[in-house]
């Protein structure tokens, strides 16, 4: 089972991993393992991300705006000078915009398409070839995106997060056009992640995680190691006959509404 879940020589990728679900992923792959490199806009939460993380492993930070063309030719030409190949690609770099349906602005749309959709397919794209090059019959290279459940079910009324939702739902079919594209060499996945604390969601556990957690079919909000378990299974051998699957995190609530 080592030998399984395990991701010894292995190098993986993870954006959005100064802070929130992305650092969790991270700690959990450098816990399995493997080398990681970390990439964000923000240069100051990546090295507060590397100096957390260096107890567990060999981790690295790039920082790329991969919002842009131009950031992930950056990051992609970064990891180049690195290594000769990459085994597994977190695309989990992702921003959001809350507002009123009738004042929801034209940059609340252009700035989350641009990071939660373009971004993730302009990387898959540009990091392919040293994916390919990590691949092997065996245990083919990784692309794992992360979605939310707020693309599986309409959120709630009130939630004003409608290019996020409209997002996160085009992350899950663009999973899915991806990994019959890239078969059998890259296996795409995507985790559509339920609430864990994070910046992100800071503004939904004002009442603390306990009392909002209780509300949830599971009773708890997301772990660490929640996060962690997921990634490293899909990051390794264990889960390589799975591709195009969009795996709910979320303590049961895609299954409430």
């Amino acid at each position: 089972m080592t030998d399984l879940f395990g991701l010894p020589g292995k190098v993986a990728v993870v954006t959005g991993g100064g802070r929130g679900i992305g650092l969790m992923m991270a700690r959990g792959l450098l816990q399995a393992g493997a080398t990681v490199y970390l990439s964000s806009r923000k240069e100051a939460e990546l090295d507060a991300a590397v100096s957390e993380l260096a107890t567990h492993g060999p981790v690295y930070a790039i920082p790329a705006d991969l919002g842009t063309a131009d950031g992930v030719a950056a990051l992609a030409a970064g990891l180049a000078e690195r290594e000769n190949a990459i085994h597994a690609l977190f695309n989990n770099a992702g921003a959001t915009w809350g507002a009123p349906f009738a004042e929801f602005p034209e940059s609340g749309i252009d700035k989350v398409l641009d990071v939660n959709v373009k971004g993730v397919l302009l990387l898959t794209q540009a990091l392919t070839p040293m994916l390919r090059a990590g691949a092997t019959a065996d245990d083919p290279a990784r692309v794992i995106n992360t979605g939310s459940v707020d693309g599986l079910r309409a959120p709630a009324k009130g939630m004003n997060n409608f290019s996020y939702s409209a997002s996160k739902a085009a992350v899950h079919m663009l999973t899915r056009h991806l990994a019959g594209e890239l078969a059998p060499e890259i296996l795409v996945n995507a985790i559509a992640p339920g609430l864990f604390a994070s910046k992100m969601t800071k503004h939904l556990l004002t009442a603390g995680d306990d009392v909002v957690g209780a509300g949830l079919p599971l009773g708890r909000i997301g772990s660490p190691d929640d996060m962690a378990g997921i990634a490293v299974f899909l990051a390794s051998r264990a889960s390589s006959y799975i591709t195009g699957a969009v795996i709910p995190v979320d303590g049961g609530v895609s299954t409430i509404r």
